[in-house]
């Protein structure tokens, strides 16, 4: 296998993981060396599932499937997590460099439509690295970065050589709303200047591009937004935000699937139920007046677990057995 490029030249430090400063966050902890960073993690990445997954919008599932990798860790804290076995409770196998390339050949062998890369950015130096080198060994597929949008714009331009499609929420325009529900009072601000930057990353790039055959997107940016109930008024301020940045630069994908988890179910309130039928409507009716022509929007009935995937190391260990959590492969 051929010799990977330095961190450095995609334009990260050249330890970055000794004293980490790759997420808003900036904890500076020192990951390398056996410190957990605010993302739970340190620094060898995890993965709990790798696999076809066929709830993504269309342009990114199509008929055959997007192959999406899932990391474990987060650098938000959302109440409403539906993944907190990884985003918090550590579950997953730790990968290392190659292990993650052979996983991206794996899935397009498998028939993938693309390489779905899920909450990804605490590990960017890896997983770029990882992209590079299944590249080298033949992959061929468009690289999606599906992100929770809380980052860096100096992360996001470091990844640009490798990600095709940026897949990226954008929860709040409510600061507010942020600091309570995801401990991020800053992700309004940290969100908007990350997707302007991902923005002008696929403008230069060449922009939009969908295949016209499949309607699979090769290039793009997709901003997704779940409505949370009781939350519509963040709703309608994110969607003014989503437009002021992005206008028709971007798709926009706008989901009615919020389900409540157990500690939301447990402490009552507007978070313990479903998303209103009108409360989408309104939400809907919104972004049309505000000029979005690609609107990805959900049928009713969507509220279902059935979205959130078995998280037991499917695809990670690769043909052997799968290994205890935790096992390097």
């Amino acid at each position: 296998m051929a010799a990977i490029s330095p961190f450095c030249s995609a334009g990260f430090v050249d330890a970055p993981y000794d004293a980490c400063a790759l997420c808003p966050r900036r904890c500076g902890a020192d990951r390398a060396h056996g410190k957990k960073g605010f993302c739970g993690m340190g620094a060898r990445p995890l993965a709990a599932r790798s696999a076809l997954h066929f709830w993504e919008e269309p342009p990114i599932s199509g008929e055959c499937g997007s192959g999406a990798v899932f990391f474990s860790g987060c650098t938000l804290r959302c109440v409403f997590c539906q993944n907190h076995e990884i985003s918090t409770g550590g579950f997953g196998l730790e990968v290392t460099t190659g292990r993650l390339a052979q996983m991206m050949l794996e899935l397009q062998g498998q028939g993938a439509a693309n390489i779905n890369l899920v909450t990804a950015l605490h590990f960017a130096p890896t997983v770029r690295d990882a992209v590079l080198l299944a590249r080298e060994e033949g992959l061929r597929l468009p690289i999606v970065c599906n992100t929770g949008g809380y980052e860096l714009e100096s992360t996001v331009r470091a990844m640009s050589d490798v990600v095709d499609v940026w897949l990226p929420d954008f929860k709040y325009a409510d600061a507010a709303a942020a600091r309570e529900l995801s401990c991020a009072a800053d992700y309004p601000e940290v969100a908007a200047r990350a997707l302007a930057a991902m923005l002008e990353c696929v403008a230069r790039a060449g922009g939009r591009r969908v295949d016209p055959e499949t309607g699979l997107m090769k290039r793009g940016v997709i901003v997704r937004h779940l409505l949370l109930p009781g939350y519509l008024r963040n709703t309608l301020d994110a969607l003014d935000r989503i437009w002021g940045i992005a206008g028709n630069d971007a798709d926009l994908s706008l989901m009615n699937q919020y389900t409540p988890n157990e500690a939301c179910r447990e402490a009552g309130g507007d978070l313990s139920r479903a998303v209103s039928d009108d409360e989408y409507e309104i939400a809907l009716c919104h972004a049309d007046d505000l000029g979005f022509e690609r609107i990805w929007w959900q049928e009713g009935g969507t509220v279902s677990e059935s979205f959130v995937p078995a998280f037991d190391a499917t695809g990670v260990a690769g043909p052997a057995a799968a290994r205890p959590s935790g096992q390097v492969v």
